[in-house]
């Protein structure tokens, strides 16, 4: 089959819930993808934020491999090696206490409203807690992430919603305040906001959150599943503001590529939440999957990911900054660390179409939106690269 007619075989088979580009990966190296056709693509997407450690690498995947030769899978009725020690070494990394692991992102916000909500309820008894999402923030798909999303009409189409939700502007710390009542369990947030725009949370707005969260015992769930694992130049956002979460939400890259996420939570709220019957999965755990988990979490050590990051993202920003400055149609560069974006005045599906002709994947956070999450090994000559073949995309639609 040529790629067409794997794409129109695709099409015929799979749920139409995608608007997908018009290209079928078949492999990766480092920090390129390949297509059927043999194709190369600078990959500026890693997956959206999920492959950090870039493709094919040798000791992840032999870790892998030497897990499938044990067992992929035996449920949690069991202990695991695997998971035991991915624990351990997410609770040291994090400073959080409690591991719930998970298959996904979104799975792991339901996880974390359940835990707020059983909180609350052991504190009074009642059920009629309220949680204070941000408007334009994206937690997942599923009924409970999808409640906490900031973007109506992701919600609109699938209400009514668990409820007894509200929402408050991001950095406007008095419209978290006008909120808050007795009701009040939990306010979550991303930290960096990822498919709202790119926009991270102030040090003064995330501390005067936490500080109403301890002066009303609220909990803070803090969404790092997008910003988190080294993506901002520290493992989570929040280490650079030193605001601790009562609960983390974590995934993508946590695993790299295998499908595994998890939420954390203190040692207070573990003991004052969720207890035995109250939350599970089958596979969330699974040896396979905590393999990834532990592999990803030596490897970003032994490979010095974080200093990569520190040192490449200010050269992405510069550069950035430098197109903003030359193209009119570019009005704002946002982000932090590897998770930037440029504000056009117009959509930029266009752009990032051209961009796909020319060898390079980049994808959309909003209509006029471009984000920038590659993956985190990259180079300054990689960035020099991205913006070579980007300027010769914004040019045609400057003289459109």
């Amino acid at each position: 089959m040529n790629m067409q007619e794997y794409i129109d075989e695709a099409e015929q088979s799979l749920l139409h819930t995608y608007n997908r580009y018009q290209i079928v990966i078949e492999k990766g190296k480092g920090v390129y993808l390949y297509d059927t056709d043999g194709i190369k693509y600078l990959d500026f997407v890693s997956g959206i934020a999920v492959f950090a450690l870039g493709y094919g690498n040798k000791e992840y995947n032999d870790a892998l491999k030497a897990q499938i030769d044990k067992v992929i899978h035996t449920s949690n009725y069991y202990y695991n090696m695997p998971a035991i020690r991915a624990a351990k070494k997410l609770k040291e990394v994090s400073g959080m206490d409690r591991v719930f692991f998970t298959n996904s992102g979104a799975e792991a916000v339901e996880g974390a409203i359940k835990a707020a909500r059983k909180y609350a309820y052991l504190k009074d008894g009642t059920t009629d807690h309220e949680i204070i999402a941000m408007e334009h923030s994206f937690h997942g798909r599923t009924f409970g992430a999808l409640s906490v999303t900031g973007t109506p009409k992701y919600r609109e189409p699938f209400e009514p919603m668990i409820g007894n939700v509200r929402f408050a502007r991001m950095n406007d710390l008095a419209s978290v305040e006008e909120l808050i009542n007795d009701r009040t369990c939990a306010i979550i947030l991303e930290t960096v906001q990822g498919e709202g725009g790119l926009v991270p949370a102030t040090e003064e707005f995330l501390k005067g959150v936490k500080a109403l969260c301890e002066e009303r015992d609220i909990l803070l769930i803090l969404d790092e599943i997008q910003c988190g694992m080294g993506r901002t130049g520290h493992m989570f956002a929040w280490q650079r503001y030193g605001v601790k979460p009562d609960i983390m939400t974590t995934a993508k890259a946590l695993g790299c590529g295998v499908p595994v996420g998890a939420f954390l939570m203190t040692e207070k709220v573990a003991a004052n939440s969720l207890a035995a019957g109250d939350h599970g999965t089958t596979y969330g755990g699974n040896p396979l999957a905590c393999a990834a988990v532990e592999k990803v979490l030596d490897l970003f050590g032994e490979n010095h990911i974080i200093e990569n990051v520190r040192e490449v993202a200010p050269y992405l920003e510069q550069r950035l900054e430098e197109l903003k400055e030359k193209y009119d149609c570019i009005t704002e560069r946002r982000g932090t660390g590897l998770m930037q974006g440029l504000v056009f005045d117009c959509p930029v599906r266009d752009v990032i179409e051209r961009a796909l002709e020319n060898g390079l994947l980049l994808i959309n956070a909003g209509a006029d939106i471009l984000r920038f999450v590659p993956p985190l090994i990259i180079s300054k000559e990689n960035v020099d690269e991205m913006i070579e073949i980007l300027e010769s995309c914004i040019e045609p639609s400057e003289e459109d």
